[in-house]
């Protein structure tokens, strides 16, 4: 398989991953809202959002992360030298952060299924935005590959980072106000 076919499947892999990322954290929040809702709802609502969950998991973000890293390692043997790059070694540790999330992420997982749970919803709604700036690291550093670059970049990571959470902040206050 040539070199850019690797390429174009390890960032298609990477959108799926990442939209797995993004949504199972919004469907931890539900199923975070929905244990403080009266019984006769959390009977409706629980087993589907836990399917909806459990699919989710397993089906698309699971294997999107697999097969991304598989490819991100294929794309790596054709292009070794990039490994002495700095961006490249920031960038892998920012992928590495990302692994550690979607295993967090896990955990939060199980323990949901389990009809347990140790966050509120506004907690997780921080968490998500995680690997919103996770993305933007790992996009800045591949594309711009400059120690200036990546400065610049890591300032606006910062100020996004600062934006995220007042934006988060006011809509919390916005829903509770609705």
């Amino acid at each position: 398989m040539g070199f850019e076919y690797i390429k174009a499947l390890h960032i298609i892999f990477i959108v799926t991953w990442f939209a797995g990322l993004f949504y199972i954290v919004r469907l931890f929040i539900y199923q975070t809202e929905t244990m403080a809702r009266p019984e006769n709802e959390r009977a409706i609502l629980k087993p589907q959002l836990d399917l909806m969950t459990s699919r989710l998991w397993y089906i698309i973000t699971w294997p999107s992360a697999i097969l991304t890293l598989i490819f991100g390692f294929w794309v790596l043997v054709y292009r070794w030298g990039y490994l002495e790059l700095g961006f490249m070694q920031a960038k892998l540790g920012f992928v590495l952060v990302l692994y550690i999330y979607h295993g967090y992420c896990h955990v939060l997982f199980k323990e949901l299924q389990a009809g347990r749970t140790r966050w509120t919803s506004s907690q997780l709604r921080l968490w998500n935005e995680v690997a919103t700036i996770l993305l933007f690291a790992i996009v800045f550093l591949i594309v711009l590959k400059s120690a200036l670059s990546m400065a610049y970049a890591m300032l606006g990571l910062v100020l996004l980072g600062i934006t995220l959470m007042i934006a988060t902040k006011l809509y919390k206050k916005y829903r509770i106000k609705s």
